[in-house]
Order: C-alpha cells, then structure tokens, then sequence
C-alpha cells in the first residue's frame, strides 16, 4: 500500500505510530508520487510486530523535501505519522 502525503514538498514527520500486527514494515521515501519511490530514496525502514510501532523524532523531525510516500507492508495494519510543514 502506497500512499502519498496530499500536501507534497517540503515536510518533517515529527512521530510514528502502529498497530501491533506481525511482521509489519514501514518504508518512508522522499518522492513526489508513488511511483517514484524506489531503493535511492528511501529514507527510513521501521520494522515491528504485535509490539507495535511508537517513534517520537527528536529535534525538527525526519525531513522530506519533495513529498512523503509510505509503504506499509506484511500483515497489514495501520500507521500514524505525525507530518508539520518545512
């Protein structure tokens, strides 16, 4: 499943939440459109199980400067991210 955070260019995910479902990973890119994501532009790989998934980013947060497009894969499940402007 990839989605694409609707206010594409410059944003900072701030936290990341998810629900605790086996073998789940989180892939965040640094691209305009889904189709763009690919290995060069991954920025950040989160894996996590029943445990679930809680990142709190220090400082200004993880910065994307031409969109943010999240893969959640495996088991399914759901994220949160926490998304400020540049």
């Amino acid at each position: 499943m990839l989605i694409l955070y609707q206010g594409a260019g410059r944003a900072r995910v701030t936290s990341i939440q998810g629900k605790g479902i086996a073998s789940s990973t989180l892939l965040l890119y640094n691209v305009a459109t889904s189709g763009a994501a690919a290995a060069g532009n991954l920025v950040a790989t989160y894996n996590f199980g029943t445990e679930g998934l809680e990142v709190y980013v220090p400082g200004s947060g993880i910065l994307f400067d031409k969109g943010i497009v999240y893969n959640l894969a495996g088991s399914g499940g759901s994220v949160t991210l926490t998304i400020t402007g540049g």
